[in-house]
């Protein structure tokens, strides 16, 4: 070992933390007890309370019966999870087209000149026009409406529905992403182009990737937004949990059904609705490291 790492480890064994720095932990950690403490408590006793509210209510008995029956639960739920599958599927095909067709929008309604003013005045107003009509109507309009066109083949339900998510959606999608595009400094354009990029090559290798990184967070919470409305095709027929739910319901006359599919639906989208925190909790923490003293 040379002398300077001789010194430099003698330096570190040698030091220790002051008084006064030792007496400022020892505070934070009792500080950090007494707030876990309180928590659970407070927790705890509105846990009781409610449960007490609802649990002496005079109706209970019978809510309990009609709702949350759990032969009728063991029951449905085969079936109930043979269509959450199709959710599924449509919800995987409807993300990756929401993200390919908003990301077109987006740039559509950033591109500079007077050239592009029909693209972007066409995209402007397909954003206002689906961001204002209920997803519902759309899934009217789109699943019986363009079959009976007759420019398709007959396709399932499911399909239509798809199409009808990826519509509404994007309008959404699209503006998210445009407003992330518009964050990124003008001078990260103006440093590639004077380094030889094309407009397209600034955009896609320096534009882009700094405002997709700064819009995550709320991307995702879209995606957690279109997971629970995957559940409304089953009003143009398809075959999804939410519809057989209802045919379960009328099967045993009892709604215990609809909270099992509404049960499978939370489950299905916890893990994403946990990532986003855990994404929004990152960004904010790297934004704020360099304000910290």
């Amino acid at each position: 070992m040379t002398d300077a790492a001789a010194s430099a480890a003698s330096a570190d064994a040698a030091w220790r933390p002051s008084d006064l720095e030792l007496g400022r932990r020892a505070f934070r950690r009792r500080q950090t007890s007494r707030s876990i403490i309180v928590s659970a408590v407070s927790t705890i006793v509105l846990a009781v309370a409610l449960g007490f509210a609802v649990l002496g209510s005079p109706g209970w008995a019978r809510v309990r019966q009609t709702f949350f029956d759990p032969e009728v639960a063991l029951a449905s739920l085969p079936r109930i999870l043979e269509g959450l599958w199709l959710n599924v599927q449509v919800l995987v095909g409807a993300s990756i087209g929401v993200l390919v067709f908003a990301l077109v929008l987006a740039t559509l309604r950033t591109l500079r000149g007077p050239v592009f003013f029909p693209l972007r005045a066409l995209s402007a107003a397909y954003t206002d026009l689906f961001r204002g009509i209920p997803l519902l109507i759309v899934l009217y309009l789109v699943g019986f409406g363009v079959p009976g066109l007759g420019f398709f083949d007959r396709m399932p339900a499911a399909f239509w529905g798809t199409i009808a998510l990826i519509l509404t959606y994007s309008a959404y999608v699209a503006e998210v992403f445009r407003a992330g595009i518009e964050s990124v400094h003008p001078s990260q354009r103006l440093a590639a182009r004077s380094l030889g990029l094309s407009r397209g090559q600034t955009m896609r290798r320096v534009v882009l990737p700094q405002a997709v990184r700064r819009v995550t967070p709320a991307l995702m919470n879209d995606f957690v937004a279109m997971q629970k409305d995957v559940g409304l095709i089953s009003v143009l027929g398809a075959m999804d949990a939410v519809r057989a739910a209802q045919i379960e319901t009328a099967h045993y006359f009892n709604f215990t059904p609809y909270v099992v599919a509404g049960l499978l639906f939370v489950l299905l989208a916890w893990p994403t609705i946990r990532l986003t925190d855990w994404v929004s909790a990152r960004t904010r923490a790297r934004e704020q490291a360099g304000s910290l003293v």
